[in-house]
């Protein structure tokens, strides 16, 4: 004769092991949301850190950017104000950090504000070295501000630099504003993107998008991501 086995009498466990398998659950299914976020970060193409950091304004006032987090310093901002014997002056300027790296611009010095949806990439033409974004000083004994960034909103540094030899394509976005009856001058970076895939173009305030990442500034997710 087969002998079948007895039916199993439900057990009643106690809250706190129901409350320990629940939160198991949980973690379980936040490990796998993590995991499949890095997944797409992995592959995505751009690299999009939102921001609000107002460029120090002295002598000197330098700010560094970091496109890619990976610890080296690719551009610095100057926004510089000083007197000399009776006379005062200032610029706002990008300095890049390497021979290889630049900032779009025209003429000997300074760098262009460009509009959201321009195209940044191998056609642009980029200065090197020091560049203004805006000129500060005595003219006919009154300060004048001159230059593309004079008062201006949501305007963009087009930037290439290098990462490990290789070159990459980013943009900046800052808002700038000049006072010229206190000398006040205010520049607040609020953002910044870069695209992964070498020589690539990337579009000038591009934040989303399937091939697009956000990470907040100074992550560690972002670190990683910024790597290649």
């Amino acid at each position: 004769m087969i002998r079948f086995p007895r039916p199993r009498k439900a057990v009643d466990l106690p809250d706190s092991v129901h409350r320990q398998l629940n939160m198991y659950a949980m973690g379980a299914s936040a490990a796998g949301v993590s995991v499949l976020a890095l997944g797409l970060s992995a592959n995505a193409r751009i690299v999009y850190t939102p921001s609000h950091r107002v460029l120090h304004r002295g002598h000197p006032g330098l700010t560094n950017l970091d496109l890619n987090h990976d610890g080296v310093i690719d551009f610095t901002f100057d926004n510089l104000w000083a007197s000399s014997r009776g006379s005062q002056f200032g610029h706002l300027s990008v300095i890049t950090a390497r021979a290889e790296n630049g900032v779009e611009g025209y003429g000997p010095l300074f760098a262009s504000a460009l509009r959201a949806g321009v195209s940044v990439g191998r056609k642009g033409h980029f200065l090197t070295a020091r560049n203004d974004l805006m000129d500060i000083g005595n003219e006919s004994s009154a300060i004048s501000c001159q230059g593309p960034w004079k008062d201006v909103k949501d305007r963009y540094l087009g930037m290439k630099f290098v990462i490990k030899g290789e070159l990459h394509f980013g943009w900046a976005r800052l808002n700038v504003s000049c006072n010229s009856h206190n000398h006040q001058t205010t520049a607040v970076l609020t953002g910044y993107a870069y695209e992964t895939i070498p020589g690539k173009s990337i579009i000038a305030g591009k934040t989303k998008g399937t091939d697009l990442v956000t990470a907040p500034e100074g992550s560690l997710g972002q670190l990683a991501v910024g790597r290649k």
